[in-house]
């Protein structure tokens, strides 16, 4: 019993004595959690300061209360205009999904129309209706290719806050 009172009270140790902070910056749209996006230390941030006005590309190494540093640069979150979240956004996966659906349901119907069109009939001939179908399943997963997400503006309701989530000891 005393064995296994000391194994348990080793581990809780241990397991507190590695645990890492989960510093993190928000990007936060309103009050909704889906619209809330976390860039972690070691992840990959591009974004536009107000000093330079073009994207630049770099690396989060840690936070501080003010101020995020990066592998290249040192930035305040009032500092940041805009944030590229084209591979960040989880909605972003939600319209990619959408439109690879409607383009290849246009594309395969287009295909089972022609094929069984030259199986049956021994020549190549679409029905107007499979035809207009497929033209529109098309057009629509083409024209939904512009919708995604593809800055986060520091401006307005939006916001960029820096969370530190760490155990003062």
């Amino acid at each position: 019993m005393k064995n296994m009172l000391t194994a348990f009270l080793i581990f809780i140790t241990l397991s507190g004595a590695f645990a890492q902070s989960s510093d993190f910056l928000l990007l936060k749209k309103g009050v909704n959690s889906k619209s809330q996006i976390r860039y972690y230390a070691g992840e990959q941030i591009t974004y536009k300061s107000a000093k330079l006005g073009y994207f630049v590309t770099d690396v989060i190494k840690e936070f501080d209360q003010n101020y995020i540093y990066l592998s290249e640069n040192i930035l305040s979150p009032n500092d940041i205009l805009e944030i590229d979240i084209r591979n960040k956004d989880p909605r972003n996966s939600t319209l990619k999904n959408f439109n690879s659906l409607f383009l290849g349901a246009g594309i395969l119907l287009f295909t089972v129309e022609s094929v069984n069109s030259i199986y049956q009939r021994d020549e190549f001939s679409i029905n107007k209706g499979v035809g207009l179908t497929s033209a529109i399943l098309t057009g629509l997963g083409i024209g939904m290719l512009p919708l995604r997400y593809k800055t986060f503006r520091n401006q307005g309701r939006n916001r960029l806050q820096i969370i530190l989530m760490r155990m003062d000891e």
